[in-house]
């Protein structure tokens, strides 16, 4: 009826706004918009795709638009096309204006005073890119055609802000040079060939890790058109040989290469180590011939054998850092070849390496001067043997980690002692053959800064007494009785960290001679503690200043504890 509005007075939001959406065209909605104002705040609620040209000034329309429609969930950005305003009629059409060129103003005041800044851009660029990350929160999917403009910084942006997004085109991007793909699981080999395709001239790097879907043919499409192309990771099973001579065949200019992909065997290493002469840091797996390569990480490399080890060694002679790490057929041979031919090893990291055995490490002892960090864990195959070899080749060694090397005893550990004077941060978890004598050694000649002896069932207080009357730098240790507490106390008054966790002889006596003196302590887990009460708890709370976690059963804390700790520290409470 004339001059009565039905609709407005008798329909909800809701309703009005589940029938704009069901409108089939753009001329729909614009003709809805324009029936009253309610009607245009509706509108804008229901578009769920923008379509805009990004020749003009693209970035500011771009902040216009994200203020007005807050659930669009697709935007297609094409630089062929000119930004306008939709053809409104008379008064609204002259608002829209205005409030564009208000926003224009104020966004040109907000830049720099430079001449250069002064001009707006007539494409889109990363400040507009970082608009459609910061404006459109419900995003799904992007379009950016013929975005000369762009650059890795504003994909950056869409990456870190919209975690909605499952579609993103980019086509004739020239400028992109960064592109991190980890854990993108819908991701298929269609998608990353039509991105090298189209954006792979500018690409310097690319990160690619449990994507499923990806295999040897996405590697094909990036070397034939990735040639710029200087940083590679790669965390794949679905990924071998193939693949890799693709990429060595194709980015000469490759410098950084990470791999974790088990089919990968020894042939396609080498074709990268002929290829890739500017290879320099950073590879999971690599043949030999990079002659700068100073980091080699080879992790649960199972086809990697020996001879692929021993041709890295022998064409890398600058390797300072090796990792090895899960590689079952690398045995003894190999890891000769590392000590013989790289004089500049400085760090040694094995990792349930079972069939490298002692003379190894007597060749990485004789040739390595430098060492300085060794980490063994699970070698069941090392004794003292090595150990000794390392301590006396090796007498610039500061690190020395070992963990569940059972053959290991207190002999290796007394030549470390007698040898190693710069030794700063020792580790000896289940090592359960080391005795008090090996401490006693080591306290006697190493500044000892980092202690960590759990599970080694034979050390007592009497070598724990030692290193604390022997390092009074000590700041963290693991593992020690009531005795060796009140040692501390006074030995060892910068102490910050201390791990008592599985000792059974403290009690709260030890912890309160410990506090006393070492007023830095800021970290004290001490869960499995019989000897340990509400008492003691509460004990290391009130007396230590800088304490900022304790670790220990929640059913030791009593109520006073926990209303002082949660106050004032940031303080872990567990039930174990």
């Amino acid at each position: 009826m004339r001059g009565h509005d039905w609709i407005n007075t008798c329909l909800p939001d809701e309703l009005i706004l589940e029938i704009l959406r069901r409108l089939d065209s753009k001329a729909s909605h614009d003709a809805s918009s324009l029936v009253c104002k309610r009607w245009l705040g509706l509108d804008r609620l229901s578009r769920s795709t923008l379509r805009i040209g990004a020749s003009g000034s693209p970035d500011i329309f771009i902040k216009f638009l994200a203020q007005r429609f807050v659930n669009v969930k697709a935007v297609y950005i094409d630089e062929r096309l000119s930004v306008s305003l939709s053809v409104n009629s008379g008064k609204r059409r002259d608002r829209d204006e205005n409030v564009l060129t208000s926003f224009k103003l104020h966004y040109i005041a907000q830049k720099r005073p430079d001449k250069e800044e002064e001009s707006e851009s007539l494409s889109l660029t990363d400040a507009g890119l970082t608009a459609v990350a910061d404006g459109f929160s419900k995003l799904e999917k992007l379009s950016l055609i013929w975005c000369s403009n762009v650059t890795s910084f504003g994909i950056m942006s869409l990456g870190q802000k919209c975690t909605f997004l499952k579609s993103l085109d980019l086509q004739c991007c020239k400028q992109l040079e960064d592109l991190n793909l980890r854990f993108c699981e819908s991701l298929t080999d269609a998608g990353l060939v039509e991105l090298a395709t189209k954006c792979g001239k500018s690409l310097k790097s690319l990160s690619v890790a449990a994507c499923a879907r990806i295999t040897d043919k996405s590697l094909e499409a990036v070397g034939s058109h990735c040639k710029s192309l200087e940083t590679l990771s790669l965390d794949s099973e679905f990924i071998s040989n193939k693949g890799i001579l693709a990429i060595a065949e194709g980015c000469p200019l490759l410098k950084v290469l990470k791999l974790q992909c088990i089919n990968v065997t020894d042939k396609a290493l080498m074709a990268v180590g002929v290829s890739c002469l500017s290879l320099e840091m950073g590879l999971r797996s690599i043949g030999k011939g990079c002659k700068k390569l100073k980091i080699l990480i080879l992790s649960d490399c199972n086809f990697l054998g020996d001879r692929g080890l021993e041709a890295i060694a022998t064409g890398c002679t600058e390797l300072t850092h090796l990792e090895v790490n899960g590689c079952h057929n690398i045995g003894t041979i190999g890891l000769e070849s590392v000590g013989k031919s790289c004089p500049r090893l400085t760090e040694l990291a094995l990792y349930y390496c079972q069939r490298i055995g002692n003379f190894a490490l007597t060749e990485v002892g004789r040739g390595c001067k430098y060492l300085q960090a060794l980490h063994l864990v699970d070698c069941s195959s090392l004794g003292d043997e090595a150990i000794c070899s390392i301590a006396k080749g090796c007498r610039n060694l500061k690190k020395l980690h070992i963990r569940r090397c059972y053959e290991v005893g207190s002999k290796g550990i007394i030549a470390v002692g007698e040898n190693c004077h710069s030794l700063t941060d020792l580790s000896l978890r289940f090592c359960d053959r080391v005795r008090d004598e090996a401490l006693i050694a080591v306290g006697q000649g190493c500044p000892l800064q980092y202690l960590n002896v759990s599970g080694c069932n034979q050390i007592g207080d009497a070598g724990i007494v030692a290193i604390a009357r022997g390092c009074p730098q000590l700041a963290c240790l693991d593992n020690l009785g009531d005795m060796a507490l009140a040692e501390l106390g006074e030995g060892c008054p910068l102490l910050k960290d201390i791990v008592l966790s599985h000792c059974h002889q403290i009690t709260d006596i030890g912890l309160s001679h410990l506090v006393k003196n070492c007023q830095m302590l800021e970290s004290c887990h001490m869960v499995y503690c019989p000897g340990i009460t509400a008492a003691g708890v509460a004990t290391v709370v009130s007396s230590c200043p800088n304490i900022k976690k304790v670790l220990v059963e929640k059913w030791k804390v009593s109520s006073r504890t926990k209303r002082r700790a949660s106050s004032v520290l940031s303080y872990l409470c567990v039930d174990l």
